[in-house]
């Protein structure tokens, strides 16, 4: 009776040994570091035609005589520049 015990706790170890190994994650898989995400694409930059701040394109204000920082800028370029047709 005792030997028969011996041999199913024996069998459970083994058993319970064997799925902890058939779950784990090769060891390529975990030592591989994720890949990061590629950089983003650079930005066009302009200059303020009133101050020559260089800023984004998208940020920008279009005006008469080019791309400018703000509106007060544009509209004091616009101003000294006189009225154009």
């Amino acid at each position: 009776m005792k030997f028969l015990l011996i041999v199913i706790v024996i069998a459970v170890v083994a058993f319970m040994l064997g799925a902890k190994q058939r779950t784990a994650e090769p060891e390529e898989r975990r030592s591989t570091p994720p890949t990061p995400p590629p950089p983003a694409p650079p930005k066009a930059i302009v200059r303020c035609a009133q101050c020559g701040l260089h800023l984004p394109q998208d940020e920008a204000l279009p005006g008469r005589g080019g791309m400018f920082c703000g509106a007060a800028h544009r509209t004091a370029y616009e101003a000294a520049s006189g009225p154009q047709a």
